[in-house]
């Protein structure tokens, strides 16, 4: 999965939400009030890297985007077909 392909999640013991995507133009956090910021990659590791590191009572949960779960099943699908014919082929 690319960066391009999910989103990531960060939730607060209070349930705010901040939500990281990155976009053609780099990252952007948006906000639970819905406010969009552009960042850095720095900006965005500074921000992901504590609740990681289990420094305060966050959540974080990273989801593939519709896009990104297309592209898999597709892929899945091709390698599927590609098999079903192999083993067609070898009896």
């Amino acid at each position: 999965m690319k960066n391009t392909e999910c989103t990531i999640y960060i939730t607060t013991k209070h349930g705010w939400t901040q939500s990281y995507r990155k976009g053609k133009n780099g990252w952007t956090q948006t906000s639970s009030n819905g406010i969009v910021r552009p960042l850095s990659a720095e900006q965005l590791l500074s921000h992901i890297l504590p609740p990681l590191a289990a420094i305060g009572h966050l959540n974080v949960r990273v989801e593939p985007d519709n896009r990104g779960l297309r592209k898999l099943k597709c892929l899945l699908r091709e390698k599927y077909v590609e098999t079903k014919k192999t083993r067609e082929r070898n009896g």
